[in-house]
């Protein structure tokens, strides 16, 4: 008798390789990519239609121990991107970001992606995920609008846009309100706000320009972007150790 089996696109992969070789963030499981992302407390956001330039940021965030890289789908051929990030740099973990309707984050996942994120809350998308068992992050801006997605599935909230609503101040009453969610903050995070975002209760932090500006990768400035991605995680974990419980 057959019995029918589901097997998730990561799955696939997995069976479907002939070497180890490239596959150790290709083969994390669905808690290991979250557990990443909220131990590291930073999602790098690429907005880069160049997979050269990609790899270049990717590679030197990593050597900081910034291992998680989130790639914009509004920039055309975010997709080859996604596939050459996943190929080349098999210690990092690739997300698809600005994701709007399942069959883009499908392609994405078929491209490597290791979780999707959005600026709203796609249900289909949710849903996607869950039966692919890979992490989402859908976003919302509303106390009911971040509890129906974390409800739908949402491994991550992300909160956006912060700085339109009080910043740091707007994801502390969020957490007040419902503490078991794990937000993403986004919007008006940069060096300055980073700590005040965490010790509000923000679990990771979603930056873009201030962690990776224009000029520092036309330039090839590598140090540059390092010691950037090194003041926010000292951010991160100043506030971390500030809201330990003592």
């Amino acid at each position: 008798m057959e019995v029918g089996i589901h097997l998730t696109r990561n799955q696939r992969k997995v069976i479907n390789q002939t070497s180890f070789e490239g596959s150790v963030a290709a083969t994390l499981a669905k808690e290991d990519v979250g557990a990443c992302i909220e131990k590291v407390g930073l999602i790098p956001v690429v907005r880069l239609a160049s997979a050269e330039d990609s790899l270049f940021v990717a590679e030197a965030l990593a050597e900081v121990g910034i291992s998680v890289v989130e790639i914009s789908m509004l920039e055309r051929g975010s997709l080859d991107v996604i596939s050459h990030l996943v190929r080349h740099a098999p210690g990092i973990i690739v997300g698809a970001g600005s994701i709007f309707n399942v069959d883009e984050a499908s392609r994405c996942l078929d491209a490597g992606a290791k979780f999707l994120t959005s600026d709203i809350f796609v249900a289909s998308v949710v849903e996607l995920a869950a039966r692919e068992e890979i992490p989402v992050i859908p976003a919302a801006f509303t106390p009911t609008e971040v509890l129906t997605a974390w409800n739908a599935g949402a491994d991550f909230v992300k909160v956006a846009p912060c700085d339109a609503v009080g910043g740091h101040n707007y994801i502390r009453s969020l957490k007040t309100a419902l503490p078991h969610i794990r937000m993403v903050a986004a919007g008006g995070v940069d060096q300055l706000t980073a700590v005040n975002f965490i010790k509000a209760g923000a679990t990771s932090l979603s930056v873009g320009k201030e962690l990776i500006p224009d000029e520092s990768i036309w330039l090839r400035q590598t140090r540059r972007i390092q010691e950037l991605g090194r003041r926010f995680l000292a951010a991160i974990d100043t506030g971390r150790k500030q809201t330990a419980p003592s």
